[in-house]
């Protein structure tokens, strides 16, 4: 728990709200409205007290013209709830069926992508590696490399660090937990070097086509619960971007409650056995 008092809440106007709101929207594709106002007065008082602001405009003004700001503002509106193995079915998927197809085509040795957008403080990255060694016998048998990205550099900061609460392992047997993580430490585990040197973690906004230059292509990116804080303009831009960074005949995982079909066509939908997912033809 932190020790910092909690900061007293700033109330906005109609017109402030909706700034707030274009704001964000511009920047990340989220919407925040005036049926989240307790939300956005919280976090926007928590950034005024940061930085020394006493009135809203003044601090609108800041937020527009400071880079840095910008990013510490969309870091405290993005949301981290994440834990290891969720949706496990989707990395049965992953190795039953969308890496054995994907290797079809490939030489041992060759490379195979994985993306994890937004992969949050790096749970999801850090549980396709695990997935995979515990999982897939071809692992060594392939460069697999696994990216994880996020629009929330502070997070991102965290995933490198590797430091993990009880909660976020309470989906992993004892067994994993001992092979793949340090001992418990102030109520932490860190997971092992090994593990934090094979993912690397990179910032990118999937509703802003230029963040996404130097990505590449990947063979599966698994893109879960983001869709569903877009409208269907922001949803569209995300789905072509997921679009041309994927492979021809790579696949994207979406969460439970989201639907490719219902945004574009451009994608094949796939009923494995153990997942429903997408696929670039």
């Amino acid at each position: 728990m932190s020790d910092q008092p909690t900061p007293t809440l700033v109330p906005l106007t109609a017109d402030e709200i909706s700034q707030v709101g274009e704001l964000l929207y511009r920047w990340t594709g989220m919407i925040f409205g005036e049926n989240k106002r307790y939300y956005i007065e919280r976090r926007i008082a928590e950034r005024m007290k940061r930085c020394g602001m006493v009135t809203v405009p003044a601090y609108l003004g800041f937020v527009r013209s400071h880079i840095g700001e910008r990013e510490a503002l969309i870091n405290a509106f993005t949301i981290n709830e994440t834990y290891f193995y969720r949706e496990e079915h989707q990395l049965a998927a992953l190795s039953n069926d969308l890496l054995p197809d994907i290797i079809r085509h490939r030489r041992p040795g060759d490379l195979v992508r994985i993306w994890s957008m937004p992969c949050s403080t790096g749970e999801e990255a850090y549980s396709i590696a695990i997935w995979l060694l515990e999982n897939w016998p071809l692992v060594d048998a392939y460069n697999i490399e696994i990216v994880g990205s996020d629009i929330d550099t502070a997070a991102l900061g965290r995933a490198r660090e590797g430091q993990f609460t009880e909660r976020s392992l309470s989906r992993l047997p004892p067994l994993l937990r001992n092979a793949y993580f340090e001992a418990e430490r102030d109520h932490h585990r860190r997971i092992i070097q090994d593990l934090r040197e094979s993912v690397r973690f990179t910032p990118a906004n999937i509703v802003d086509p230029a963040s996404m230059a130097g990505m590449g292509k990947f063979d599966v990116i698994l893109c879960r619960n983001v869709l569903i804080y877009f409208d269907d303009a922001a949803r569209l831009t995300a789905a072509n971007t997921l679009y041309d960074c994927l492979n021809p005949g790579g696949y994207v995982c979406l969460g439970h409650s989201e639907s490719m079909g219902r945004i574009t066509d451009r994608f094949e939908l796939a009923r494995l056995a153990d997942a429903i997912v997408y696929r670039r033809a």
